[in-house]
């Protein structure tokens, strides 16, 4: 117990003479409007306060906090499908299981979103939501990042994890705001980002209630009830949170984010917006969309452009070197 006091004590000192709150970011024009932001709106007597409970924060999950270099779902959605067309073998014969099966990472841009949302259909539903996030635990204990030879927890971004603290240490409502499934994010979104459950906005399938045993369990069908992405994040944003956000996060890669930042760039208060720009090939990846789409909105609407290769000091948590200013 004691060592628990010593600790909290140095923590308070080191606050108190304003310890960096973001040690991995380097100095430059986006940190300081991320600080200066952050003070504005929670310096009780200036003219840009907000008030805690209008502190609304919404992040993207892959390419966002973490990396999408493979994309974690899709990985844990092929090793689902193996298990599928195992137990199905009639389905290798047919489309799109033929054209993945013969053609491998080479269909996977080819696929129409028919195309993903029926492999969605085969390897999310038919279990109940306990015994699908049972399975997403399951994967996470053992699946590595075959690039880094890490759990996928690992590649968590070192930058956002400090963003994240900071912003809650501020008083900021923190929310994901992404594409994936909302279950599969649920079974780490606290573990690893420190974010509850109730506060992970995503793509899900619809449920229905059934009595199994004696118990009501609620299962997974083979419907789309909402995909979480594009023009959908505003309208999952009202749905779950009922205000718009102060601050939003994304990411460049199909345009998925533009949006998303967009209804945040509209409140009517102080905001701020954050888009990031995958330019790192050594420490993480480089890609861009072909059409420039969320650079050029960036410009557009006036959203904060991050570049990995040189806003960030460290891009992982303990598995990369650190770079120095």
């Amino acid at each position: 117990m004691k060592y628990f006091v010593c600790f909290m004590v140095l923590v308070c000192v080191s606050q108190s003479f304003g310890a960096d709150p973001l040690p991995s970011w380097k100095e430059g024009e986006l940190k300081k409007s991320i600080i200066t932001f952050v003070n504005e709106v929670t310096k009780a007597d200036g003219p840009r306060f907000v008030k805690p409970e209008d502190r609304i924060a919404t992040f993207d999950n892959d390419g966002t906090l973490w990396s999408e270099v493979p994309t974690v779902e899709v990985e844990f959605t092929k090793m689902k499908l193996h298990l599928v067309l195992e137990k199905n073998p009639r389905l290798k014969s047919k489309e799109p299981y033929k054209s993945l099966l013969t053609k491998g990472k080479a269909a996977v841009p080819q696929l129409s979103q028919k195309d993903i949302l029926e492999i969605m259909a085969v390897t999310h539903s038919g279990m109940s939501e306990d015994e699908f996030a049972n399975e997403v635990r399951e994967f996470f204990k053992t699946a590595l990042h075959p690039k880094y030879q890490v759990p996928y927890t690992q590649t968590v971004y070192q930058p956002m994890l400090e963003l994240l603290t900071y912003l809650r240490d501020n008083d900021f409502k923190v929310f994901i705001c992404s594409g994936g499934d909302i279950a599969f994010m649920r079974t780490v979104a606290m573990d690893i980002y420190g974010i509850p459950s109730q506060n992970v906005i995503g793509s899900f399938m619809v449920d229905k209630t059934e009595e199994r045993d004696g118990k009501l369990q609620i299962m997974r069908t083979s419907k789309m009830g909402m995909v979480n992405d594009k023009e959908g994040k505003p309208v999952s944003i009202v749905r779950h949170i009922g205000k718009r956000p102060i601050l939003s996060v994304g990411n460049e890669r199909n345009g998925g984010d533009i949006a998303h930042l967009r209804y945040s760039r509209e409140s009517a208060g102080p905001n701020l917006q954050i888009m990031i720009d995958h330019d790192d090939t050594d420490r993480e990846a480089s890609y861009e969309e072909k059409d420039g789409a969320s650079l050029a909105a960036s410009k557009k609407f006036g959203f904060k452009v991050l570049s990995m290769k040189n806003d960030w000091k460290q891009v992982f948590p303990n598995h990369q070197p650190i770079a120095k200013d």
